[in-house]
């Protein structure tokens, strides 16, 4: 699993001209499977996603969880964050997991982050999105194991 974590102050997605997901402030989450990811690691990524301390406290020091602060999630499906350009100008996405592989896995850590008791926008997976940002920081950081 390969995480883009964006810290914002809103988000939203829209699939054809219509959002069908938008938060206020939080977390939007790229989110890239493989096909070898586990119910172990979805449920260590959405543990380390709602309590990673990016959040500025009254000292300004990023030290603040998504709990913390009451934060909501964004998160979207994104084979490309598996995308691999070392070599020629034509990304690879071959260690990125094929569509129903990835869909479940997808679904499951919504699911998961969920449980946790955050309030969870998604996109529609597979379609064509458009993911509008208003990142608060900027922060952006990448989650890989």
């Amino acid at each position: 699993m390969r995480i883009i974590v964006q810290r914002v102050s809103h988000a939203s997605v829209s699939v054809d001209g219509q959002i069908v997901g938008q938060i206020g402030m939080g977390l939007v989450l790229l989110i890239g499977f493989r096909e070898s990811d586990t119910e172990e690691e979805l449920a260590f990524w959405a543990d380390k996603c709602t309590h990673l301390r990016i959040f500025n406290d009254p000292d300004e020091k990023m030290n603040l969880s998504l709990l913390d602060v009451g934060g909501e999630i964004l998160a979207i499906s994104q084979f490309t964050v598996y995308g691999d350009a070392r070599k020629g100008r034509r990304p690879s996405f071959t260690d990125a997991a094929k569509p129903e592989i990835a869909e479940p896995l997808y679904l499951r850590f919504i699911a998961l982050l969920r449980k946790k008791g955050i309030r969870v926008a998604a996109g529609i997976f597979g379609a064509m999105m458009e993911v509008e940002i208003h990142n608060s920081g900027p922060v952006t950081i990448i989650l890989e194991k």
